[in-house]
């Protein structure tokens, strides 16, 4: 039987985190399950979801504006439905449809799975539809997802956060950390290794406290082990550790497990104590720096990347330098560098000594010119090394004009590599490092080998994978049944 909503057309637009990147892929899940088809490129769909960030500055000038610009082509379709859900939609509540009155539902970061009843819900009443939950009201995992990528797939093992950092908001958005068990998470990972998937990035706010539910402290090292028992896995990736958390079974378990890929993204945020603490970060410089050579002792191959704010407030020139000087230590490979911007709701919006907006400038653009040598000295290692590539979709921009093809190298970083006949997107080759520019590798010879792969089959056909959600004895999800 038809559902309400059959033959629909959808289109999910998707700002911020991985986290926001897989919450769209259980939207889109969710929305084909309800009957929805996804709307060919170019078409004007049926309904536009908007799933939202609150972390990037000017989240909100963003979305309003986009809003803006949907307004008069909703105008011109009448039965068109937008809706906008994610992190935003948690912090401004019913706010968004006083300032876009033409917005029919809103759903925040807790009941993903309402969606579907909501848009119906919204037709049927020709009123806008509002609901937040205040706590979590099913897992996101034991929702259907619609898949992006044919070779690569993100697995949440858990949600929320417990931590208190005074420039996030995060926690305040999405809960408590709420976790999964350990079977529930290999049972999805392995759903998605039988249709070709060769690599899993298993994701949470704060990875390495994953078990704090069900009291195991080495939870986290144990299911990495566990991942490397699944036949057919070949990479690993986990995001983002504190380091805090981060326990040397971790580390062991990296090194130990064939799969595991020895690539590390642990944010620093800054290199000054002082700094630190008033960030309610937990750690100090001495034990960041720790885990490193610790993780370097075990993996001298891993590549190590982070995150880091300039211009905290009350961040004095010698906080700074505190700051380069770890940077220059960690020899990062790349580092994702922000400038601090105040987000309403978070303690440090109202700190004293916000820093003005020139001199935290000035300060990104030094902290950006060192760690963009440090990248392009640690890539020039690499030149006429063999590295593993498994082949992505337009990772690329100048590709298609120089005839090469991307993907990633096991530690993650970037490469492209001169293209073959036959090579499609999830196939895996070796290649030769020609040349290490500060953000990719290059390699211009020939190709050293070529495996084709179930998922290469599948991102010739066109298939993704889907899954039909993992269950986790919770209540199940769906549009109610027409009566």
């Amino acid at each position: 039987m038809d559902t309400p909503a059959a033959g629909r057309t959808y289109q999910v637009r998707t700002y911020g985190c991985q986290m926001n990147v897989h919450d769209s892929e259980r939207i889109a899940g969710l929305l084909e399950s309800a009957g929805y088809v996804q709307a060919p490129d170019e078409a004007t769909p049926d309904l536009v979801v908007f799933n939202t960030c609150a972390v990037r500055e000017n989240a909100d000038n963003r979305l309003y504006g986009n809003l803006g610009h949907l307004r008069p082509t909703k105008d011109a379709h009448p039965g068109m439905q937008i809706a906008v859900g994610g992190c935003l939609a948690q912090k401004d509540r019913g706010e968004i449809v006083q300032r876009a009155p033409w917005v029919d539902v809103v759903f925040g970061t807790h009941n993903v799975g309402s969606l579907p009843a909501l848009l119906e819900r919204a037709r049927h009443n020709e009123a806008a539809e509002v609901e937040i939950l205040e706590s979590l009201e099913v897992f996101p995992s034991t929702l259907p997802a619609r898949r992006e990528s044919a070779y690569a797939g993100w697995v949440s093992i858990s949600v929320g956060c417990n931590n208190t950092c005074t420039f996030c908001i995060v926690p305040s958005l999405r809960g408590k950390e709420t976790d999964r068990r350990p079977g529930d998470v290999l049972a999805e990972v392995r759903a998605l290794v039988e249709q070709g998937v060769l690599e899993v990035t298993l994701l949470g706010q704060n990875v390495n406290s994953y078990g704090v539910e069900f009291g195991d402290r080495q939870a986290f090292g144990k299911l990495l082990r566990a991942c490397g028992d699944i036949d057919g896995l070949e990479r690993v990736r986990f995001t983002s550790p504190h380091p805090r958390d981060f326990t040397d079974d971790v580390i062991t378990a990296m090194a130990e497990t064939p799969n595991v890929c020895h690539q590390l993204h642990m944010p620093l945020q800054s290199g000054s104590d002082a700094v630190l603490k008033a960030m309610r970060r937990s750690y100090r410089s001495g034990r960041y720096l720790d885990i490193l050579r610790k993780v370097r002792e075990a993996m001298p191959d891993a590549a190590i990347t982070t995150d880091i704010i300039v211009g905290f407030p009350g961040e004095t020139e010698e906080d700074f330098q505190a700051t380069l000087d770890v940077v220059a230590e960690a020899r990062f490979a790349s580092a994702f560098t922000f400038q601090y911007s105040i987000r309403p709701g978070t303690p440090a919006a109202t700190m004293a000594d916000q820093v003005p907006k020139p001199v935290v400038q000035e300060r990104y653009e030094r902290l950006v010119a060192l760690q963009d040598e440090i990248s392009w000295q640690e890539n020039r290692k690499l030149e006429g090394r063999e590295v593993e590539v498994l082949v992505a979709v337009g990772e690329g921009r100048k590709d298609q004009a120089t005839g090469r093809l991307s993907g990633r190298a096991r530690d993650g970083r970037l490469v492209h590599f001169t293209g073959a006949e036959g090579i499609r997107p999830g196939d895996v080759v070796t290649t030769t490092i020609s040349y290490g520019a500060p953000h990719h590798l290059v390699a211009d010879g020939p190709v050293g080998s070529h495996r084709r792969t179930a998922a290469g089959d599948a991102a010739e056909a066109g298939r993704t994978p889907s899954t039909p959600g993992v269950l986790l004895g919770m209540p199940t999800v769906g549009a109610p049944a027409a009566g």
